[in-house]
């Protein structure tokens, strides 16, 4: 045993007081290391409820045990607090049935409004046409070259022009309708 422990001294003495500071470094940085990984959290299966921390779980405990004037002022509290607006609850679903015969009334008192803007759709287009049609909507709509008038002409159902008058809503609807498109106006 202490022929084992003189040849370790021996050991010792050889390695260099640089080689001893590396291995202490290592060792500090890989204990630094170890205890800066925290452990890797698995998040729960789908379905699953998420575990909560104990201080939410605390809150929404104390939160149910509040009676209705209890959770009232603590409502009017927070609202404060957050600089909330006060907005009324909607009522699930009675709201809209309430809501429609005033709507008719209003209606029925304020004239017809006169509408100024319209919007130009294309629904479908004639496939024997397509070349025409993809030529005059280059030639209708501003900057359109080729290309983008035939991506255009193949994404239909798709918005030709919007908020135009009527007047450029029924000369676009005519022009296109001569080359095969089948167009609506909104």
């Amino acid at each position: 045993m202490i022929y084992t422990v003189m040849n370790s001294f021996k050991l010792v003495r050889k390695v260099s007081a640089r080689t001893w500071r590396s291995f202490s470094r290592c060792t500090v940085l890989q204990q630094e290391v170890s205890e800066a990984i925290s452990p890797l959290i698995i998040p729960p299966p789908e379905g699953v409820d998420k575990p909560v921390s104990p201080k939410i779980e605390k809150i929404v405990t104390d939160i149910t045990n509040l009676n209705l004037l209890e959770v009232s002022e603590l409502s009017q509290v927070l609202k404060r607090r957050l600089n909330l607006p006060d907005a009324p609850m909607m009522p699930m679903g009675g709201f809209a049935a309430m809501a429609a015969p005033a709507a008719q009334d209003e209606e029925e008192a304020a004239p017809k409004a006169v509408k100024t803007s319209f919007t130009v759709k294309m629904t479908k287009y004639d496939d024997k046409q397509k070349v025409a049609l993809i030529k005059e909507v280059k030639s209708l709509l501003e900057g359109f070259n080729l290309v983008q008038a035939k991506k255009f002409v193949e994404s239909v159902p798709t918005v030709v022009k919007a908020d135009i008058s009527k007047d450029e809503a029924e000369k676009l609807k005519e022009a296109l309708s001569k080359v095969g498109a089948v167009i609506e106006i909104d």
